[in-house]
């Protein structure tokens, strides 16, 4: 089966990746690790701070970043009479669901489709979040599954203009297929206290099984960050093959230049049939408008070929497909049976 209804990676680890799999040491599991005597968290962690030029004491470390989008709704949900949070129109459904585990409210503010992108519409967020006062805000860069992002100055400008007491909570784990530039990151730490960026090796990386997440945060929250932490340390194999990958960006850097390939072959092959539109993405996924008429006998073509992609059902996008971006090869055929399905139908 070929898994492109997930995100996940369809290519192969990195050569240090591999390498740091083959040579670990089983002893090693026999042991907590001995970093949290010099106050730190990880070897990972202080790995990051060196990348990012974060304080290593402002860097988050997660089951995956999953685990840092929960910890954070939870705490600060939890924390006081605000239990609103703040998301994108068309987002993640586990934001809200995080949310609801607390019994925390969800409010919304909408995203634009703009010719063939979706877009966050600067302003009106900052008018939502000045008028709802959400406890915390969150932004999706890139989203899913619209697969648009916000520029760091676009972040900026939003954090310049809302209450400092709302928590804004920045989703970047679709982050780095398009650009490698990180540097907008400690600066934006550094300068507001109400902000968390998280990350993830589940992505870009590659490693969506290895279960490891990572961001940052301003300054002065200790109690969140005793709240989040782990005391004992964490996974020692996770920890070795972590730091591998973040070691191995050339290699991931062209996994993402074919990613790029199968962009621009869905628009080509796809953008001008009628009553399909390829959106732009900045992520390791796409989404395309098809016409629903479609949907059963592409399903059932899919099945077929041993394909699994993502027929959308969110309110809005009911006629849209999101498809990982996989091998050369992967894209090349889910093309094909698209294209052929189109034909057959006769639309």
């Amino acid at each position: 089966m070929n898994f492109l209804d997930r995100n996940e990676f369809n290519f192969e680890p990195s050569q240090k990746v591999k390498d740091a799999v083959k040579n670990f040491d089983p002893k090693e599991l026999c042991f907590y690790t001995r970093i949290y005597d010099q106050g730190k968290k990880s070897v990972v962690s202080v790995k990051l701070s060196e990348i990012y030029g974060v304080p290593e004491e402002q860097v988050l470390l997660g089951y995956g970043g999953e685990e840092i989008l929960k910890s954070t709704v939870h705490y600060y949900l939890k924390k006081g009479e605000n239990r609103t949070i703040l998301i994108p129109q068309f987002s993640w459904w586990y934001y809200s669901s995080i949310a609801e585990e607390v019994e925390g409210k969800t409010e919304m503010y909408p995203l634009y489709e703009l010719d063939d992108t979706f877009a966050y519409h600067v302003d009106e967020v900052i008018e939502y979040t000045n008028r709802i006062c959400p406890r915390l805000l969150l932004l999706a860069s890139p989203n899913n599954p619209t697969g648009n992002s916000l520029s760091s100055e676009e972040i900026g400008r939003i954090m310049e203009n809302i209450p400092e007491e709302t928590m804004v909570l920045v989703d970047e784990a679709y982050a780095s297929f398009i650009t490698s530039d990180i540097d907008y990151i400690a600066p934006l730490v550094n300068k507001y206290k109400n902000l968390i960026i998280s990350r993830t090796l589940s992505k870009f990386y590659g490693l969506p099984g290895l279960r490891m997440g990572f961001g940052f945060m301003g300054a002065g929250h200790q109690k969140f960050l005793k709240y989040a932490n782990k005391y004992l340390g964490y996974n020692r194999f996770s920890e070795a093959v972590a730091l591998a990958a973040l070691d191995s960006d050339e290699h991931y850097r062209k996994v993402a230049d074919q990613m790029e390939w199968g962009r621009q072959l869905y628009k080509k092959e796809l953008g001008s049939l009628p009553g399909f539109k390829v959106y732009k993405s900045v992520a390791n996924f796409i989404l395309i408008k098809y016409p629903i008429a479609m949907k059963e006998p592409l399903q059932k073509a899919m099945a077929e070929e041993q394909y699994k992609i993502k027929f959308m059902g969110d309110p809005g996008l009911e006629s849209c497909l999101r498809i990982t971006l996989g091998r050369p090869e992967q894209t090349q055929v889910v093309c094909d049976i698209i294209k052929k399905v189109f034909q057959d139908a006769k639309l």
